[in-house]
């Protein structure tokens, strides 16, 4: 395993321009840039109905299989997986960030110790590029949004917020889409605020932004920062006082979520944040909404992961008690991404 004295000072890959930045335990990974061939996913809709078709058919052989022979097998299985011994064997009630993302790497980038056949199996399941379709269309939902704000402002910071997004790979992910497309735009600071609970997925967000800002990198030349401030989103106090001392008032705003708040939050936490947002003026939330689905409910029930799976017909209510409408959504099979806007 590659730890940082062995990391070369060029972050870049010497075979297909990828860029590579450390976790705190010394996993070398490479950073998802959605606009890679490496890790685009297509999501026109002939690609989108074909992924969910893989899936359904996936989903189709594996409940041949009775459930707790399925249970048992995944556990014996997990002695030889990281990957699946994070899923199955975890105490929390959550996947951890860290291996969310080296899941969102395919088979093809699974760093050493999360590369075995087992890993690999797992890895190139049908549900893998779901995950990062997932990040890219809350991206690519952000980068959309941000275009006319951007335009009408041409001096003021550019800022990001992430709750509950680990390494922030979708606020990341926005800037890399606005400056292959709009480049001009981005001559301004930018920080990505992250407000996550654990360190260790906004540690290596940190480092992500920072190989992608170097010599060579795709975001080289542009003012970043990335700053990482621990929350509890049952406890808004915090954002509050956040967007009041952190945050410019004349600031160009985005907040983004991407398998966080609307998918691991109680109805509580879900309109209590939002209504702290509307209440800040704050006019652009993306995130990802838990599909409904009994196919969905069925994946969560095989867990100890406690997601919410309220579908658009069980979140837009919630956004709606908080001021906020359903501008857009994306699907993305097992999940929908949703770009929030000020209720009229």
């Amino acid at each position: 395993m590659a730890r940082r004295s062995d990391m070369p000072t060029d972050t870049r890959s010497a075979n297909g321009g990828l860029v590579f930045a450390e976790t705190t335990d010394g996993l070398v990974l490479p950073v998802i840039d959605v606009t890679h061939p490496d890790f685009a996913v297509p999501d026109d809709p002939a690609s989108l109905a074909a992924q969910r078709d893989a899936f359904i058919e996936w989903d189709r052989r594996n409940r041949r299989i009775p459930q707790f022979i399925t249970l048992l097998l995944m556990q014996m299985a997990a002695t030889r997986s990281r990957l699946l011994r994070a899923v199955v064997q975890s105490d929390a009630s959550y996947l951890d960030s860290i291996s969310t993302y080296v899941m969102k790497l395919g088979d093809k980038h699974l760093p050493p110790g999360f590369d075995g056949p087992m890993d690999r199996r797992i890895a190139s399941a049908p549900h893998v590029p779901l995950l990062r379709l997932r990040m890219q269309q809350i991206a690519k939902l952000l980068a959309q949004a941000l275009i006319e704000p951007l335009k009408r402002t041409s001096n003021v910071p550019l800022h990001f917020i992430n709750i509950g997004g680990g390494p922030a790979l979708d606020s990341i992910n926005a800037v890399i889409l606005l400056n292959r497309s709009h480049a001009d735009l981005l001559k301004r600071p930018i920080v990505i605020h992250v407000l996550d609970s654990q360190p260790d997925g906004p540690a290596f967000g940190a480092r992500a932004l920072a190989a992608l800002a170097a010599t060579g990198g795709p975001l080289h030349g542009l003012d970043t920062k990335f700053q990482h401030r621990t929350y509890d989103w049952n406890d808004t106090a915090i954002l509050k006082s956040f967007l009041a001392e952190d945050v410019p008032r004349d600031a160009v705003t985005a907040v983004s979520s991407e398998g966080g708040l609307f998918e691991y939050g109680g109805d509580n936490a879900v309109v209590s944040n939002l209504a702290v947002l509307r209440h800040a003026s704050v006019a652009i939330v993306a995130g990802s909404v838990t599909s409904s689905s009994a196919l969905r409910k069925r994946m969560i029930a095989q867990t100890r992961f406690r997601l919410y799976p309220r579908g658009l017909e069980g979140f837009a209510p919630l956004a709606e008690q908080a001021g906020y409408d359903v501008a857009k959504a994306w699907p993305a099979v097992f999940s929908d991404q949703v770009l929030l806007r000020p209720a009229a």
